[in-house]
């Protein structure tokens, strides 16, 4: 806790990366340190014994401060809390996230949850000339993921790759001229984890191709890094495309939306297939 430019801490004695052997709040590995910030910025000097009393303070100070603002029961910050202490996640109650091409590499778990439901990626743009091309948005990479994209002779495409093994397009035939447009995919989810679905692709209000996903990734599509990308694709390619394929026009915003909610027996299965990866990931 920092209170006029001082800071009272505790290292607590956990590494990072011993993710599930943590220990107790009140056990012996407890230790305060205290630090003058006004004159040791890089907190080298602990001045604990030196001023037992300021230190005593700055306890009691953040003792009242973590009881006003509910951070009691103290925890192991190896997993996220359950149950009674679950902390909410930031995009729950949110069923349509507005993104720009500010958002790039954004963690899957950062982004709205599009898997198991039936869902609608819209994205309007604006070309500029005749074979405009490049990604979108994406999600995921080589090994899983989807993509939104215009492919290298102008056309509209939606790509869903089912874990490297299953490329399912759906894509248009005709290239885009310059102008502006409204590109979108709305998938119609067949209901369960993992399942299929059918997909449709429309530009400006009429449908330019539909195609049928045999099945979904129902988790998770990368435990690797990939991440969420608007106007690139910055990880591994999703598709068949250049590496990090810029997209040449403007891209005026890109909407993902939840046109459904999973059933409780999918919510149950995502959560088991969550810990299941974090377990895989130790």
């Amino acid at each position: 806790i920092y209170h006029d430019g001082w800071i009272a801490s505790c290292f607590h004695g956990r590494l990072p990366w011993i993710r599930f052997a943590g220990f107790k709040f009140d056990g012996p590995e407890e230790v305060w340190e205290l630090y003058n910030i006004a004159e040791d910025f890089s907190q080298s000097n602990d001045l604990a014994d030196v001023y037992p009393d300021r230190l005593a303070a700055l306890k009691a100070l953040f003792d009242s401060e973590a009881e006003a603002m509910d951070v009691y029961p103290l925890r192991d910050a190896s997993a996220r809390r359950g149950g009674e202490y679950a902390v909410p996640h930031s995009l729950e109650g949110h069923d349509r996230i507005v993104y720009n091409r500010h958002h790039v590499r954004m963690p899957e778990h950062s982004v709205l949850n599009l898997k198991n439901v039936s869902h609608q990626i819209s994205a309007k743009v604006v070309l500029d000339d005749l074979c405009s091309q490049g990604v979108i948005a994406c999600q995921g990479g080589n090994m899983a993921g989807w993509s939104l994209y215009l492919d290298q002779a102008g056309c509209p495409t939606y790509l869903y790759n089912w874990f490297g093994h299953e490329l399912t397009f759906v894509a248009s035939t005709t290239p885009l001229d310059a102008g502006a447009y409204e590109i979108i995919l709305t998938y119609h989810h067949d209901g369960g984890f993992g399942a299929g679905g059918e997909a449709v692709l429309s530009v400006n209000g009429v449908s330019v191709a539909s195609n049928r996903i045999p099945r979904t990734v129902p988790v998770i599509y990368s435990m690797s890094g990939e991440t969420f990308d608007v106007g690139r694709d910055t990880g591994s390619p999703v598709g068949p495309y250049p590496h990090n394929f810029v997209f040449t026009g403007t891209i005026e915003s890109v909407t993902l939306e939840r046109l459904s909610q999973a059933s409780e027996a999918t919510k149950k299965a995502e959560r088991k297939g969550q810990f299941q990866a974090s377990l895989s990931s130790q």
